[in-house]
């Protein structure tokens, strides 16, 4: 699609699109976004974004226009499975504009009142050939989609796939940083421990379990951090040896 093909009124949405793709935006903003401009595009009674799990090799709900507490991050479909997973699969458009349940591919899962409507319009989400997820969009009533409609919310997906890509790779980053400072953390409390536990072992004459247990047992008391408990331990150590007092 290109400009020329858009009537006027559509050209200022695409601009939009314009400005999301090129913002550094959270994966939750995105997703907002997307049902934003689906709405938008095919005035909707209901949106649905689905995201492509890859460990999992499912798509799941991530954003939808009706809420869904439950279902969000809940509702899973295999690739394949329903008109959904079946657009994931084959990576193509499907446009039902009325009586979508009767549709060979359709499945009914429990908690989507957008089950029961008549129209069912879905977009893949894909960017460099590889599937990001899914957009639905659905009627209550019978909806004829017009052509210009379904490319318009094609090019969407399109455009929005390559900015979806972008924030799951940047939260993934963020989440493997996050683990990485936490696994160090946590290295380095053991280590403390560690120390410490060694330290009354040598000043009490007790075992490496009995000394655990012994500074275990004080931090509860004290209601301290074990690692705190250690530090002061270790510092205490470290004075003691510089004054000659051990």
């Amino acid at each position: 699609m290109t400009m020329t093909d858009i009537p006027p009124p559509q050209v200022s949405l695409l601009h939009r699109v314009s400005s999301i793709v090129a913002s550094e935006r959270s994966l939750d903003e995105m997703l907002g976004e997307i049902i934003g401009l689906a709405s938008q595009v095919t005035e909707c009674d209901a949106c649905l974004v689905y995201l492509f799990e890859k460990e999992t090799n499912e798509i799941v709900l991530c954003a939808s226009q009706v809420p869904h507490t439950h279902e969000i991050g809940n509702l899973r479909m295999k690739i394949g499975e329903g008109i959904t997973g079946w657009v994931a699969e084959h990576k193509a458009v499907v446009v039902l504009p009325e009586n979508a349940s009767q549709d060979k591919r359709f499945k009914k899962f429990r908690g989507l009142v957008e089950d029961t409507y008549e129209s069912f319009l879905s977009v893949p989400l894909v960017t460099g050939g590889d599937l990001i997820g899914v957009i639905n969009v659905h009627h209550r009533e019978s909806h004829p989609h017009t052509p210009e409609e379904v490319s318009l919310l094609t090019f969407i997906g399109e455009q929005m796939a390559g900015a979806l890509a972008k924030s799951k790779l940047a939260e993934e980053n963020a989440r493997l940083k996050e683990e990485t400072q936490e696994m160090k953390r946590k290295l380095e409390e053991r280590k403390v421990v560690e120390r410490a536990k060694g330290i009354i072992q040598r000043r009490h004459g007790l075992s490496e379990e009995d000394a655990y247990l012994q500074l275990r047992n004080e931090s509860r008391r004290l209601r301290r951090p074990m690692k705190d408990l250690a530090e002061a331990i270790i510092f205490t150590e470290e004075l003691s040896k510089r004054t000659g007092t051990e």
